[in-house]
């Protein structure tokens, strides 16, 4: 038995698909307050709890070989003691229930932000240190800080390891990822101004593939990169305006116009409790210009991403095909799908 926890977000209901499909029997743990429609119709025993609770965790653990724990709160604004519950609290809670239960394994989707802050440009692998002090924003914080306990405990005994996925994109996007969002606004005529920045994109395809064979291959302790394509944001437009013509977006702003634009927007979305799409955080991340290696994945595990290009348009046939967006070529008048 396989348990997996954030699984109806977007890599959660992915991996989730993929290990169905492979023929293994899932445990998928959902929150109270979430929706499962992205699990339905998977053949999967659904528990319904709070990451935070160490007796859920706990009892959820009972007859399971394999742990992939995914929940987290991706916050970019407000929320810091959810963020730290959850994400640091919630992995504790793993941790400890991984141990009680003598779980074969545990496999920890971190994040590339948990890594350390780099002079802009910087090539990052698996070498960069982890520090909380030195990252920027309770979020990266926070992963950092859980990255640590989990690799502490691997040295201790626990057979775990650490998948840090850079930005996620693709299909089966049920609850709109930031990525996502980017998608649906660019779709809908909304987005009317970029950043001149970059940053690494990687199909949520290819990382759910990336953790079920780091399970059964990667050593204990290890941690991996699991990057896909660099590319500007201008040509990441590009892309979208070859796949779905639209408006072009001939507005490029650059950091020091685009970070206070940032601090003006967020305060206006948080106001209309919506989720804004450029934020200090955004920008900070969009303009250090990082370059991501998977080449120790590559190497190991045998990872090869899939070209940018191909995972924008999957997710946007996926957002067409399941309402979220109008054909193409349909009338203009249409109901768009709550985000």
């Amino acid at each position: 038995m396989i348990l997996v926890t954030g699984s109806t977000g977007h890599l959660g209901n992915v991996l989730v698909r993929l290990l169905v499909a492979s023929g293994q029997k899932v445990k998928a743990m959902v929150a109270p307050f979430e929706d499962a429609v992205p699990l339905e119709g998977l053949p999967v025993e659904v528990v319904r709890g709070d990451i935070r609770d160490q007796k859920f965790v706990e009892d959820s653990c009972k007859g399971v070989e394999t742990v992939y724990h995914l929940a987290a709160v991706i916050s970019i604004l407000g929320k810091k003691k959810v963020v730290y519950d959850v994400n640091v609290g919630g992995t504790e809670n793993v941790i400890y229930a991984c141990k009680k239960n003598n779980v074969h394994r545990l496999v920890y989707v971190s994040s590339i932000h948990a890594l350390c802050e780099l002079k802009p440009g910087s090539l990052v692998d698996e070498s960069v240190c982890i520090d909380p002090n030195k990252t920027v924003g309770d979020y990266a914080k926070s992963k950092a800080i859980a990255t640590l306990e989990i690799l502490k405990s691997a040295k201790q005994g626990l057979n775990a390891i650490v998948v840090c996925p850079t930005g996620i994109v693709g299909p089966y996007d049920w609850r709109v990822s930031e990525m996502g969002n980017l998608l649906l606004l660019y779709s809908r005529n909304l987005l009317k101004v970029g950043v001149e920045g970059s940053f690494d994109f990687v199909d949520v395809r290819d990382v759910a593939n990336l953790l079920i064979q780091a399970c059964g291959k990667a050593s204990s302790g290890e941690l991996f990169i699991a990057s896909g394509q660099y590319t500007t944001i201008r040509a990441f437009i590009q892309m979208l305006q070859r796949i779905r013509p639209h408006r072009s977006v001939n507005v490029f702003l650059p950091r020091y116009v685009a970070y206070p634009v940032s601090l003006i927007t967020s305060a206006y979305y948080l106001m209309k409790k919506k989720k804004p799409l450029l934020t200090p955080y955004s920008i900070h991340t969009l303009t250090r210009n990082y370059v991501y290696s998977h080449q120790k994945a590559t190497i190991q595990l045998g990872y090869n991403p899939r070209p940018l290009v191909d995972s924008l348009r999957d997710a946007m046939q996926w957002f067409e095909d399941n309402g979220y967006v109008r054909p193409i070529n349909a009338p203009l008048t249409f109901v768009e799908r709550s985000s």
